[in-house]
């Protein structure tokens, strides 16, 4: 008789388990979900889905939130990327950065820019972000690039000035004191100003 309650007690532990495990699964997979896309829907919708940004015929170019590999000197650069500017494969680099690699990369970094003691390079065009892909970089940053843009698009520079003027959001965060402005955003808006 014993080894009978043994059975139905352990039976009963399993139903019992099995319905936390459902519960848990329901309540931490579906039902907490649904709420923070509800919320995120109906107080952030452009967030939420990601940010996207379209050009003029509506075609989705990227996102607000993800830098982009930019190389035609009629563009604006962003930071460097660890990660090639790959979104699945986001990351810092796991290199000290008082290692010899990273100085090596950095020194590389700004004689690609032609940077001279006079002119040194702002530290955002030397350096990757934490994650690789951060979509903007400091107004000292973007004026230091601005007059090679403006040469390559054939127009002037206080042009390309203004244009960066209008797009400077200064963040408030305590670690970017400094007004940024969105590589992509930025790019975007000079074509439409030179098409």
């Amino acid at each position: 008789m014993k080894n009978g309650n043994e059975k139905i007690g352990a039976a009963e532990q399993a139903i019992a388990s099995l319905r936390v495990i459902i519960f848990t699964v329901l309540v931490c997979s579906v039902i907490y979900t649904l709420i923070v896309y509800a919320v995120g829907q109906t107080f952030a919708p452009h967030s939420a889905e990601g940010s996207l940004v379209t050009d003029a015929r509506g075609k989705v170019v990227g996102s607000e939130l993800i830098a982009q590999k930019f190389t035609r000197p009629e563009y604006f650069h962003p930071r460097p990327s660890a990660s090639d500017y790959n979104a699945a494969g986001t990351a810092g680099s796991n290199l000290s950065p008082a290692g010899e690699k990273i100085r090596e990369r950095t020194l590389g970094i700004i004689g690609e820019w032609g940077a001279t003691e006079a002119n040194p390079l702002p530290a955002d065009l030397a350096t990757a972000s934490g994650g690789g892909l951060d979509p903007h970089i400091t107004l000292r940053a973007a004026r230091y690039q601005a007059p090679g843009v403006a040469k390559a698009r054939g127009i002037p520079v206080e042009d390309v000035f203004a244009l960066l003027d209008r797009h400077a959001v200064k963040t408030g965060r305590i670690f970017t004191p400094e007004p940024v402005v969105n590589v992509l955003l930025v790019n975007m808006a000079l074509d439409g100003e030179t098409k």
